[in-house]
C-alpha cells in the first residue's frame, strides 16, 4: 500500500489519462477560469446551469461541481436537478457552499442541496464548514473570519464528514481533509493566491476533475487541493514579482505542468 502522495501523484496522470467529462454549476465571476483550470488539469469542463438541459449534462459527466458563488433562484433548481440525476447514475458531485453562512438565501440553499442530494466531497473555508458542521459562525462575506479561526479545522472536518457521510475538505492556510478516519493536512500553498479572485472555485474544479478520474473520492480531494497549492508555489516563482495578474494566469501554467512528477516532488502532505 503505497503513501498518500504516491496515490495522488498517480492520479495526476490518470485525469490526463481519463480526460473526465466535468459538468460544473458555477458562478459567473470565475467561471472562465474554472474551466480553463479543468483544461489546463487534464480534463473537460462544461458549464451548463440551465434547468432544461441540467440534468441531462450530468448525465453524460464523470463528475458534477456544484457552486453558490453567485446564487440565483434559477441556477438553485438546476443544482438540485443535476445533484439528483449525479446520485441516479453514480456520478460523484463536489459541492463548495461558498458564502454558506452569510445570508439566509445562502443558509437555505445549502440546507436544500445537502438533504436532496448525496455529496461525495464537501469543499469550503473554516467559515463555511463551521456554519455547516452547526458551530456558531461570523462569516465574512466568502472569506474565513478571524473569530472562526479558533475552531479547530480536524475537528471542524470531522464533524462535517460524519454529519453528511462524504469527504470534507477545508482549505486555508494549511489545508485539512477527512473522510472521517483518514485525515491529510497539506502545506502547499503561497498567500498570493488569496489576492486572485475564483482561487477556491478552481480549486474546486480540480477536486471535480480528480474525481472523475478517481474512485477514491478522499485520494481525489487531496489531489486537487494540493495541485492548486503546489501551481500557487510555482506562480509566485515565476510571476509573483511582475504582479497580481501576471501571477493569476501563471497559475494556469503551473497547472497545466502538472503531472506524477512534479507532484511526487513538491507535494507537502501529513496523514495525521
Amino acid at each position: 500500500m503505497g503513501t498518500i502522495i504516491e496515490s495522488c501523484a498517480k492520479a495526476a496522470d490518470k485525469v490526463r489519462d481519463i480526460c473526465p467529462l466535468v459538468h460544473c454549476i458555477t458562478n459567473y465571476v470565475t467561471v472562465n477560469d474554472v474551466a480553463n483550470c479543468i483544461l489546463a488539469i487534464g480534463a473537460s469542463p462544461i458549464m451548463a446551469d440551465d434547468i432544461a438541459e441540467a440534468a441531462d449534462i450530468t448525465s453524460i459527466s464523470k463528475a458534477l461541481v456544484i457552486n453558490m458563488g453567485t446564487l440565483n433562484a434559477r441556477t438553485v433548481e438546476s443544482m438540485v436537478a443535476a445533484g439528483k440525476k449525479a446520485n441516479e447514475l453514480g456520478v460523484p458531485v463536489v459541492f463548495d457552499p461558498v458564502g454558506a453562512g452569510a445570508s439566509n438565501f445562502r443558509n437555505e440553499t445549502a440546507k436544500r442541496i445537502l438533504e436532496n442530494v448525496k455529496i461525495s466531497i464537501l469543499r469550503g473555508n473554516l467559515s463555511e464548514m463551521s456554519y455547516l458542521a452547526g458551530l456558531e459562525v461570523s462569516t465574512k462575506g466568502v472569506d474565513t473570519s478571524e473569530a472562526d479561526e479558533k475552531n479547530d479545522p480536524v475537528s471542524v472536518a470531522k464533524k462535517t464528514a460524519a454529519k453528511y457521510n462524504c469527504v470534507a475538505a477545508i482549505t486555508g492556510a494549511v489545508d485539512t481533509i477527512t473522510d472521517g478516519k483518514r485525515v491529510a493536512r497539506i502545506s502547499n500553498g503561497h498567500p498570493y493566491l488569496s489576492k486572485v479572485t475564483g482561487t477556491g472555485c478552481m480549486t474546486t474544479g480540480l477536486v471535480g476533475s480528480f474525481a472523475g478520474a478517481c474512485d477514491d473520492m478522499y485520494t481525489a480531494a487531496v489531489t486537487g487541493i494540493a495541485s492548486m497549492g503546489i501551481a500557487g508555489e510555482f506562480a509566485y516563482e515565476n510571476a509573483g514579482e511582475i504582479g497580481s495578474g501576471s501571477f493569476h494566469i501563471s497559475i494556469i501554467d503551473a497547472i497545466s505542468k502538472m503531472n506524477s512528477q512534479v507532484f511526487a516532488a513538491k507535494a507537502k502532505i501529513e496523514e495525521v
